[in-house]
């Protein structure tokens, strides 16, 4: 085929795609009378993350799994925007890398609120000025984020989605490397380039600011200074990305999670999250754990931290395969709750992906 008619045949399909999305938002449209009738959440986690796996599964190619879900995300976003868009709190400002990760999940149609602390994005979903917020809850380098987690132990706000970024670190400056001079970041960003910086910056001045996003406005403007921060921060302040992925480790990955007001349903592939307070005496732990190991339950995250009720007094956070609703695992916490002082299920949610 020709140029031009190969051009003749992707308009032709453009117009197909087109009309194909516009019955696909006119469904949503009825599926949003359906929901408003019912008092029906818009968001439904369970529901998107079965299109993500149905489109994966049945895409023929050329184009790759990632490309694909990247697309649909926008789709479903923007159709899910004209059913009702989505209030999203975040830890601000923009461009940082909470803000990549509230992308990852709600997609670009819905409304970001930055804000100035982990607490702060709890309080605004308590009170329901926004419909979810997205707290990072812990790092592949450095563990639980206590922030998080203590918050966690006095709310009654529900786990519903999990998101994990692969935080790529890039060196942002209108000015050639050699001639920086002094370089932005917040102080783990310095951490996690240390090994970068010493050998290809070891005169610059590190001076550290409240944010990524605020480190590259800053760069931007200063001539012979750079930033450490996100390619989303170098495209809104127009500054360049002269060295990418300067991070020391490969495997710099942060854990979200979004939080909200319902439980997400069952979808064959969960994690379900718990707080317990347990009895203090020789073996408690053990006990505590033996109803999940007699019954199969794959723990994947155990962490304490002090119960902020009495001195020398832990919770635990548990994290594990399967959801709540799951029989085995459901008789395995009934059991469990009996070894507590206290048992909390934060939420039964879809496993999360790695995202770049």
């Amino acid at each position: 085929m020709t140029l031009e008619q190969l051009r003749e045949q992707i308009d032709s399909l453009d117009a197909k795609i087109l009309e194909c999305l516009n019955a696909r938002a006119k469904c949503a449209i009825d599926i949003a009378e359906i929901k408003r009738s019912s008092n029906q959440q818009y968001y439904v986690p369970e529901r998107e993350k079965s299109i993500y796996d149905s489109v994966r599964e049945r895409n023929p190619g050329p184009l790759p799994g990632p490309a694909i879900k990247a697309i649909y995300r926008e789709i479903i976003s923007a159709v899910r925007a004209l059913e009702k868009p989505v209030d999203v709190a975040f830890l601000g400002p923009r461009d940082t890398f909470s803000h990549i990760a509230a992308l990852k999940i709600f997609g670009t149609h819905s409304e970001y609120h930055p804000v100035a602390t982990v607490g702060d994005v709890f309080t605004e979903v308590e009170r329901k000025r926004v419909d979810y917020g997205l707290v990072p809850v812990e790092t592949a380098m450095g563990g639980g984020l206590s922030d998080t987690l203590d918050r966690f132990i006095s709310s009654d706000l529900t786990i519903v989605n999990e998101v994990m970024l692969h935080i790529q670190q890039n060196l942002l400056s209108n000015s050639a490397v050699e001639a920086i001079t002094k370089v932005y970041s917040k102080a783990q960003p310095f951490a996690q380039c240390r090994g970068w910086l010493k050998a290809n910056l070891p005169n610059a001045e590190l001076v550290e600011t409240s944010s990524t996003a605020e480190a590259a406005r800053i760069a931007a403007n200063e001539p012979g200074t750079a930033a450490i921060a996100s390619e989303l921060a170098a495209e809104t302040y127009n500054i360049a990305i002269r060295v990418k992925g300067i991070e020391d480790s490969p495997n710099n990955f942060t854990r979200f999670f979004v939080i909200g007001r319902h439980m997400a349903k069952p979808t064959g592939k969960d994690k379900t999250a718990i707080l317990c307070a347990i009895m203090d005496h020789p073996g408690a732990l053990y006990e505590l754990l033996t109803p999940l190991a007699q019954a199969g339950i794959n723990l994947t995250r155990i962490e304490s931290r002090p119960s902020r009720k009495r001195a020398w007094e832990y919770v635990f956070f548990i994290d594990m395969l399967g959801h709540c609703e799951d029989p085995a695992l459901k008789s395995a916490l009934e059991a469990v709750a009996k070894q507590c002082k206290e048992l909390k299920v934060l939420g039964s949610f879809p496993q999360g992906e790695l995202e770049e």
